[in-house]
């Protein structure tokens, strides 16, 4: 099978496509017949340096979900031929991921679906879905009359979470580094957008001057203070996202720095269920959802796919789909 195997960490030109032998089925694990899948930011940095670390084993076929047809179900209890999507719990970190024609996953990280949805979207939905409705359900407890604010709005979790927030019937700000893109976050569905221009408080206070009820922080620690600042009396802020680069914050003082009343809590995308698929996937044909799809690459084009995820210019998700 034609595989992007990552032997060593460097820039977007060291993926490249090779040959391997198509890998055996064994018990709890089941070989897909990999359709789509979309380029993740873990993936960049798994790719540019986090492949060095003492807990990663290169060589490694990377990516961290699919889309996809099961080719043999071994002993989990799905179907040949059965369309299902996957995603992480160690997928192309631990084991091999998604970067290939097939891929053989430990039936956990496995879940059916049932849709009319092309590959192409397909592949856009797994990692960024769960992480947006997660975020949004489980976390924002986001409900119908909601003021969310959205750092990091042009994202594909951001673009993802104005989607799924406004067919909710939430109230939605979304915040971008560039003022060009303020109308193409409008056109998604965004009710205002703020302009992260080192004056996004004061843009946000015109507008709420109590706060806002839910806060979205998918740029991370290098806002997360910020972002604590702007939330309402009992209002709660989701730290999903580390866009800024900055995974962790210094002298962070949990009684000082989370002002009373507001509530911060965590989404961490690594224990998907079928529960929550079927319930993304619900949602996705109630309201006809489609992902944004910025482009669709081909296998042998990785190296492009990666490179146009890393300059932060695309609008929307990148997918690869093999044919």
């Amino acid at each position: 099978m034609k595989a992007v195997v990552l032997y060593k960490t460097g820039k977007p030109e060291v993926l490249t496509v090779s040959d391997i032998p198509i890998p055996k089925v064994k018990p709890g694990w089941v070989l897909v017949k990999v359709k789509s899948f979309g380029i993740n930011r873990s993936e960049l940095m798994m790719r540019g340096f986090e492949g060095d670390a003492p807990y990663i084993q290169l060589p490694r076929i990377i990516g961290i979900d699919c889309a996809g047809i099961v080719t043999e179900p071994s002993d989990s209890g799905l179907r040949k031929g059965q369309m299902v999507v996957a995603l992480m719990g160690g997928m192309g970190r631990s084991f091999d991921g998604s970067y290939a024609e097939y891929a053989l996953l430990p039936a956990k990280n496995i879940f059916p679906v049932d849709t009319d949805l092309s590959w192409e979207e397909l592949g856009a939905i797994p990692e960024t879905y769960f992480t947006a409705y997660g975020s949004l359900s489980d976390c924002l407890q986001i409900t119908y009359g909601d003021t969310l604010l959205i750092r990091g709005g042009t994202s594909a979790a951001g673009l993802t979470a104005i989607q799924i927030a406004k067919s909710i019937g939430a109230t939605v700000l979304a915040s971008t580094r560039k003022e060009s893109k303020a109308e193409f976050l409008k056109s998604q569905g965004a009710d205002h957008v703020l302009i992260d221009n080192g004056a996004l408080t004061e843009q946000l206070y015109r507008l709420y001057p109590h706060g806002i009820d839910k806060i979205l922080e998918l740029i991370g620690a290098s806002t997360l203070l910020e972002s604590l600042k702007l939330a309402a009396y009992h209002g709660i802020v989701c730290h999903t996202g580390m866009l800024g680069k900055k995974g962790t914050l210094d002298g962070f003082d949990p009684i000082k720095d989370i002002p009373n009343g507001v509530y911060l809590t965590g989404f961490f995308s690594n224990y998907p269920t079928q529960q929550a698929i079927d319930a993304i996937f619900k949602l996705i044909k109630e309201k006809n959802l489609h992902p944004v799809i910025a482009n669709v690459f081909s296998l042998n084009e990785i190296a492009e796919a990666h490179e146009l995820a890393e300059n932060n210019e695309a609008n929307g998700k990148i997918v690869v789909k093999i044919e």
